[in-house]
């Protein structure tokens, strides 16, 4: 018995000096602010869209590719099918693909969203229509998301004191959930996977975004940037002069940034920090 006991020992000690070492590692990261992001990267970008609008695959997922940077687009099942070859050239050439919802309910002080208003979902329905969403998607593109955006970077459902969160929801079916104009990059170390944020792209120049990447890189943070148009200057809308400076910019190895989908950098962080 106690040769066999002494056998289990020897034999857990290699694991229990990996956990040890993993460990030792996350705890360094987050004392010092460094994260190990791998091959010597100093930072992360993910370059993301929501909706699924025309312009991404017409005009944007071909200049993504040009300079071959892959991106997480997150999208209504509905409009996808008003582009379905453009998105089905997307997924080909390796973009990914998040649920944005099936009806892109948002507060009804939006106007527009006044027949969609969270204020008027439960937690039963929103589950349901994320279900749906996911399938409809798998059924068009012939893939399952595992990431989500809330569409106007809403996380609620209900009102007053029936008012409940639905990060549960999304905690419980993606790997991550990106939320919407906010101001700071995410820090790996200690980020909720499920409201990651995202910091707005539309509108912004070269200068501008280039900005926000040295603020993230000082403290070797992840930052996810979000539009929705891409074309020329508009509302709501990823200018493709800032983009054709800001891809070759991003894949500069002299530059130290991993750019990569949500995904990608998503599980990532999941197994170093050992979620």
């Amino acid at each position: 018995m106690t040769h066999i006991i002494s056998n289990q020992r020897t034999a857990l000690k290699p694991l229990l000096f990996a956990l040890l070492a993993l460990s030792y590692l996350f705890v360094s990261a987050q004392e010092t602010g460094a994260f190990p992001w791998p091959d010597g990267k100093t930072m992360a970008i993910s370059l993301t869209w929501d909706d699924g609008r025309k312009s991404q695959v017409e005009t944007g997922t071909p200049l993504l590719d040009k300079y071959g940077v892959k991106a997480t687009f997150y999208v209504v099942p509905s409009l996808v099918e008003e582009a379905l070859p453009g998105w089905q050239t997307a997924v080909k050439n390796g973009h990914e693909i998040g649920n944005h919802s099936l009806l892109h309910p948002c507060s009804g002080n939006f106007l527009w969203a006044r027949e969609v208003a969270l204020e008027e979902y439960t937690l039963a329905r929103m589950n349901e229509e994320l279900g749906k969403a996911n399938e409809k998607v798998r059924q068009l593109l012939n893939v399952t998301p595992t990431e989500f955006a809330y569409p106007c970077g809403q996380t609620f459902v209900g009102r007053g004191r029936e008012t409940q969160s639905y990060v549960p929801l999304v905690t419980d079916r993606f790997v991550s959930g990106r939320t919407w104009l906010d101001e700071v990059p995410n820090d790996p170390a200690y980020c909720d996977l499920a409201q990651l944020t995202g910091v707005e792209m539309d509108g912004k120049d070269f200068d501008e975004i280039k900005a926000l990447i040295e603020t993230a890189r000082k403290d070797g943070l992840w930052l996810i940037l979000a539009g929705h148009d891409i074309g020329e200057k508009n509302i709501q809308t990823t200018e493709v002069e800032m983009l054709n400076r800001l891809l070759p910019y991003l894949q500069d190895p002299a530059n130290g940034i991993w750019v990569a989908p949500v995904g990608e950098i998503s599980a990532y962080v999941k197994e170093k920090r050992g979620l």
